[in-house]
C-alpha cells in the first residue's frame, strides 16, 4: 500500500502520524507540500484553542474524540513542555452579550463562544494579563473541556514522530497528475519539485487531499473531468502574538506536565498545588471597529509554557495566494488588533513580537469534510482509492489528532473509531 497525503499542515501531518502509528503501518508514506514554509498558513499561525463539545451535533463526535486524543498524546509526550499543552478557562467578558445555540460566527463576524453551552455562576479567578479595569468575565468553561497549546510547536513534534517513523516528505513540490491501473485504481502520482522543476513519480493506491484552503485547487487540477465542485473555500484571518508585563512565563521545568485525572486527584504527594502553573484563560468579547458602525469578535489566548497572548477575530475574505509565503498583511487589520490589545490589556502594557496572516479552509455548511470523494455531486460511485480531509474552518487544530486517526482508519479499510458519516461530501 502507497499512501501520499497532499497538504503537510496539520490535518495532513497528524494522518501521517497515526498512519505510521499503525500496528501494521504502510511501508510506503508521503506528505507533499507545495509551500517553502512548514506550517506556513493556519497549521503554524492559529490560536491552538481546543474545546470538546463547542460543534454541532455532526462534528461532535470527532471534536471529542479529538479532544480526548490530544490530552492523551500530552501526557504520554510532555506537551506541557513541547507545545504547551495546558487546560485552559475559557471566558466571555461582560461586555460581550452572548447567546447559546448553533450559528455561523465565522461568516456573521460574531463570537465562536456562542457555540458553547454556558455555565452559570462566575469564578473568582481572572486573567493576570486582563486591564483591572474590566469586570469579572464570565465563565463559559473552567478547563474541564477547554485547552491549549502552541499550533506550530505541535506540528513540529506531529512531522518530527513521521520522519522518525520513516515518512518521506516531500516540500516544496507539488502534485500535477494521477496515473491509474486499466482497471481503474490508482498506481502513481508526479510530483514536481519547485526548486529543481525536475518532475519525478512516485507510487500511490492511496490518496488524501489535505491541502487545506488550497484543497480545492489541488483537487482541480489532479481531476479535471471531474463533475464534482469541491465545496471549500478560504476565510483570511489576522493575529497578534503579545506579550504582557502581567503574565510572565513560568519556567518550563518548574511545573510538571498535565497528569491524568485520576493521578491528579490522588492530592499533594502527587502534585502539590503549589507547583501549578498559573491557569491559562482564553478570553471571548466583543469590539466595535472605529471606521464602520459594524463590531467584530476578539478572541484572546494565553499560552504556556511560553507566555505568549495570542489575539484574533479579525477574519475577511482576502484573495487566497498561490503560496501562503505570498502573504500581505492589511496594516488597518493589524492596528486594529493592536488598539483592541491597548484596550483588554492597558496601553503600554505589552510587546507585540509577531503580526501574522493566515488562511482557513471553510465549507458552506460549516463543518469540515471528512470522507471518500465522490465522483460527482449527485454520483454514489467513489473516486476510488481518494478521500478528503479538509474545511475545518477555525477548528483545524482542535480537530487535528481526530481526523487524522480516522482518515487513517478509512485508508487502511478498518471501522472508524466514531461515526463521522454526517462529516462526508
Amino acid at each position: 500500500m502507497a499512501i501520499v497525503i497532499i497538504g503537510a499542515g496539520i490535518i495532513g501531518t497528524s494522518t501521517a502520524y497515526y498512519l505510521s502509528q499503525s500496528e501494521t503501518p504502510p511501508t510506503n508514506i508521503h506528505l507533499i507540500e507545495s509551500s517553502p514554509e512548514l506550517f506556513g498558513s493556519a497549521s503554524g499561525y492559529a490560536a491552538g484553542f481546543l474545546a470538546r463539545d463547542w460543534f454541532s451535533a455532526a462534528s461532535t463526535p470527532l471534536g471529542r474524540l479529538s479532544f480526548d486524543l490530544h490530552k492523551k498524546l500530552a501526557e504520554k509526550h510532555n506537551g506541557y513542555k513541547k507545545w504547551g499543552y495546558s487546560r485552559s478557562t475559557a471566558t466571555s467578558l461582560a461586555e460581550t452579550h452572548l447567546e447559546d445555540g448553533e450559528v455561523d460566527w465565522m461568516g456573521e463576524g460574531t463570537s465562536r463562544a456562542k457555540a458553547a453551552k454556558r455555565i452559570a455562576g462566575n469564578d473568582d479567578t481572572r486573567p493576570l494579563w486582563l486591564a483591572q479595569r474590566h469586570g469579572q468575565p464570565d465563565i463559559i468553561d473552567k478547563g474541564d473541556g477547554t485547552a491549549q497549546v502552541d499550533p506550530h510547536e505541535l506540528c513540529q513534534f506531529l512531522m518530527s514522530e513521521c520522519r522518525a517513523q520513516g515518512v518521506k516528505v516531500h516540500q516544496p513540490a507539488k502534485a500535477t497528475r494521477v496515473t491509474r491501473n486499466p482497471s481503474g485504481t490508482l498506481s502513481r502520482i508526479h510530483i514536481l519539485s519547485i526548486e529543481t522543476l525536475e518532475e519525478f513519480e512516485i507510487p500511490c493506491t492511496r490518496l488524501v487531499l489535505a491541502a487545506g484552503a488550497w484543497t480545492r485547487e489541488v483537487f482541480m487540477n489532479l481531476f479535471p473531468s471531474s463533475k464534482l465542485r469541491m465545496p471549500i473555500s478560504s476565510l483570511a484571518g489576522h493575529s497578534l502574538l503579545l506579550r504582557s508585563k502581567h503574565w510572565p512565563p513560568p519556567s518550563s521545568d518548574a511545573f510538571p506536565q498535565p497528569l491524568p485525572d485520576h493521578t491528579r486527584e490522588r492530592g499533594n504527594d502527587i502534585q502539590n498545588k503549589t507547583q501549578s502553573p498559573p491557569p491559562c484563560h482564553a478570553l471571548f468579547t466583543s469590539e466595535n471597529l472605529s471606521s464602520s458602525t459594524s463590531s467584530y469578535s476578539p478572541e484572546l489566548f494565553a499560552r504556556l509554557p511560553s507566555g505568549h497572548i495570542y489575539i484574533a477575530g479579525l477574519n475577511g475574505h482576502y484573495p487566497l495566494p498561490a503560496l501562503p509565503t505570498e502573504r500581505q498583511i492589511d496594516p488597518w487589520a493589524i492596528a486594529t488588533l493592536k488598539a483592541t490589545s491597548e484596550r483588554l490589556l492597558g496601553k503600554g502594557e505589552f510587546e507585540v513580537e509577531r503580526e501574522a496572516l493566515c488562511w482557513r479552509p471553510v465549507t458552506d455548511r460549516g463543518t469540515p469534510i471528512v470522507g471518500p470523494v465522490k465522483k460527482g455531486k449527485e454520483a454514489e460511485e467513489e473516486e476510488e482509492g481518494v478521500w478528503i480531509a479538509a474545511g475545518h474552518g477555525p477548528w483545524g487544530i482542535s480537530l487535528s489528532l481526530g481526523t487524522g486517526m480516522l482518515v487513517s482508519e478509512m485508508v487502511e479499510g478498518k471501522d472508524v473509531s466514531v461515526d463521522i458519516s454526517g462529516l462526508q461530501l
